[in-house]
């Protein structure tokens, strides 16, 4: 390999990464806004065909199970966005990143942060171990298995108060 073939090899590899990075996080942002309006046919789009989606682990395996190809991924999420919305907050967090490419595959995994908010009523912070595959596709990296393992979960009173902010120099 000549160094212009390694270094174009590496610059592929950066490219890659935060193209996976957009993918990811065009995923969670539609997860914390599902809704009747949820673009559905995007969501699917972020998965290859013949993609895996699963819950790990004790807790999530129990209670999201698995998923097979692409309509199958996206029929469990449209679960979520009928009416009324099943989220009335949901925000995403990922932390601890690693990617790794390799031509057009890619591994990588995050932690995850979720807060929560159902329209019934009641809160919830959960914590989880993504795992994902990734597969090139005509220059466009799709999600081939994506694997979530609970960490921790908990329900909390409420993640919106009109409680004070304490602030420095500010009245009470």
């Amino acid at each position: 390999m000549t160094a212009t073939d390694e270094i174009l090899k590496r610059l592929d590899a950066l490219e890659s990464e935060n193209k996976i990075r957009a993918c990811i996080n065009r995923y969670m942002d539609l997860c914390d806004h599902l809704n009747p309006e949820t673009p559905l046919d995007e969501l699917g789009q972020l998965f290859t065909e013949g993609a895996i989606w699963e819950g790990k682990g004790a807790r999530y395996a129990k209670s999201f199970g698995g998923f097979k190809g692409r309509k199958a991924i996206v029929d469990m999420l449209a679960k979520y966005t009928a009416e009324p919305a099943h989220f009335s907050l949901n925000v995403h967090y990922l932390t601890s990143e690693v990617i790794r490419v390799d031509g057009d595959c890619a591994s990588a995994s995050w932690n995850m942060l979720q807060v929560s908010s159902f329209s019934e009523d009641g809160s919830h912070l959960n914590s989880a171990r993504l795992t994902i595959d990734f597969e090139r596709q005509s220059d466009t990296w799709q999600m081939s298995h994506f694997q979530t393992e609970n960490r921790f979960s908990r329900p909390v009173s409420s993640w919106n108060d009109d409680a004070h902010l304490p602030v420095p120099g500010s009245e009470k």
